[in-house]
């Protein structure tokens, strides 16, 4: 029997979904229900479902981030869209992304049927976790993911104690799945990546001269000026004092 997980906002959709379906019938059996997609995703780290059903349009949530989440850290796990969002783009991204089937409520109980034997005809055709290699949705969703991840740190970097937790919760994947995907990605890691974005954000602050350079250093989340000089000098190759002096 395949384990499904159920996540949507909206309670009589879940329990619609839990008893109207034929499960058994289609082979699987639903282990967990959600309503939200943060609970959601930590059920499904939890339990290690095999077919996940979900809406994408719930509070505090980037839909599209969450789908490329299971998808680059549970490749395995097959997963159909129930939305009430009518949106081609937004439906041919999630396709990209590896969602098995992109279904408009109110759906019909032969569609999801379809959509359930399809992933469970996905499932059964999988090959082992070691053979073969990654598929285009599993890069495509890695690929998304780390986007996701640099933007959130361009818009946060000022901030003094940004961690990869609080980037790695943003886009819905742990320390260790992100930390992984930045490295293949980028080639570099968490924390040279923050530094060179913070060196980028300080040399357009050096820029104006009315500020210090204890002001820039507290201004792009540094700890202290010397800190911020080390840093500046290992990236830029030359101290914040030389930088400045370069743009006159």
């Amino acid at each position: 029997m395949y384990r499904v997980i159920l996540v949507d906002d909206e309670r009589l959709i879940i329990r619609g979904l839990s008893s109207v379906v034929p499960w058994a019938e289609l082979g699987c059996e639903v282990v967990g229900t959600a309503y939200d997609g943060k609970s959601g995703l930590e059920m499904i780290r939890t339990l290690k479902p095999d077919i996940v059903l979900t809406d994408i349009r719930m509070p505090n949530m980037d839909g599209l981030t969450m789908l490329a989440a299971i998808r680059s850290e549970f490749p395995r796990i097959q997963t159909s869209v129930l939305t009430a969002y009518r949106d081609f783009d937004y439906a041919r991204q999630a396709l990209t992304l590896g969602v098995c089937r992109y279904l408009l409520k109110p759906s019909d109980l032969d569609e999801l049927k379809e959509a359930i034997r399809m992933m469970a005809s996905r499932l059964d055709t999988l090959p082992s976790p070691k053979e073969g290699p990654e598929d285009t949705a599993v890069s495509a969703a890695g690929n998304h993911l780390v986007r996701a991840a640099l933007a959130f740190m361009r818009e946060h970097c000022s901030e003094q104690h940004l961690s990869l937790g609080e980037v790695a919760d943003h886009v819905y994947v742990s320390q260790w799945h992100l930390s992984k995907l930045l490295n293949r990605e980028t080639g570099q890691s968490f924390f040279d990546l923050l530094g060179s974005l913070r060196v980028a954000r300080a040399k357009e602050l050096l820029a104006d001269p009315s500020m210090r350079i204890l002001d820039v250093a507290e201004a792009t989340g540094f700890s202290d000026v010397a800190h911020f000089s080390r840093s500046f000098k290992r990236i830029a190759g030359c101290t914040p004092g030389e930088y400045r002096k370069q743009l006159d």
